[in-house]
């Protein structure tokens, strides 16, 4: 009977130990992987808009290249259309055509639908844009894009 009071009491306390050890692995493994107080403001600094630009007018412009990668830009402006903001700034370059200008070149990166059957899709907000770039107002506070597109 002694024995098996000794016994129990050596499992007790060896699964207390096994408890506590548990607890002080998954507590140290949390304070290794929290992120540093100033992580956050890292990452939303890596996520915001790369200002451009100088003006009056405000407005936002994101690119999706080929590739899948993103671009993200706050224009400042005095211009009237989009396309004159973005071409000034040397973030969109084209030919002028019967249409308007055909963006070929934003950023880097040159698309010719008649070459490689990709072009540039304009984007108003979330919509596919009514018209081309360069006659397109600036309203402040908008959002435009360019998508590669197939």
């Amino acid at each position: 009977m002694k024995h098996t009071i000794k016994t129990r009491l050596v499992c007790l306390v060896l699964v207390v130990l096994l408890a506590a050890a548990a607890l002080c692995l998954t507590g140290c493994a949390k304070k290794e992987t929290a992120a540093p107080d100033n992580a956050q403001s890292q990452t939303a600094d890596a996520d915001a808009p790369q200002e451009v630009g100088e003006g009056d007018k405000l407005f936002y412009f994101n690119v999706t290249f080929s590739d899948g990668e993103t671009a993200s830009y706050a224009v400042h402006t005095d211009a009237e259309t989009v396309g004159e903001a973005l071409v000034s700034l040397d973030l969109i370059d084209g030919e002028d055509s019967e249409y308007g200008l055909y963006v070929k070149t934003v950023g880097d990166e040159t698309l010719d639908y008649d070459a490689n059957g990709m072009y540039w899709a304009f984007y108003e907000g979330d919509e596919y844009a009514t018209a081309g770039v360069d006659a397109t107002q600036i309203t402040d506070g908008a959002t435009y894009a360019f998508v590669a597109s197939k």
